[in-house]
């Protein structure tokens, strides 16, 4: 069980880390309610894990993700597209029932 991270998503993280200046700690993934669907998928830096979090690691990127969150992104995979239609981060979430037309919310 895990939350997996796909290349063009590790190389991207890492870009926007050198950019933004982040040296340490990794990516917080989460969900929040809200979005047209009802939950929306949230994403951020943080300097390091918090208690009780799930921590997954790829090509030392380092996902965390909060355990009420993990409930809903468990075997999602995190991707990144960046081509003339990309919308950037993408979640393949398999716990998604439905999802609006953007990918950037869905309900379960």
């Amino acid at each position: 069980m895990a939350i997996e991270i796909t290349d063009r998503a590790v190389d991207e993280i890492k870009r926007l880390m050198q950019k933004e200046g982040v040296d340490a700690g990794g990516l917080r993934v989460g969900i929040k309610g809200g979005g047209c669907s009802g939950l929306s998928y949230n994403l951020g830096f943080d300097t390091e894990a918090r208690r009780g979090d799930k921590v997954f690691e790829r090509d030392d990127v380092r996902l965390f993700c909060d355990l009420k969150s993990y409930i809903y992104l468990n075997n999602t995979v995190l991707d990144f597209d960046s081509g003339l239609m990309g919308k950037g981060f993408q979640f393949l979430n398999p716990n998604a029932r439905n999802t609006c037309g953007c990918g950037e919310s869905f309900s379960v």
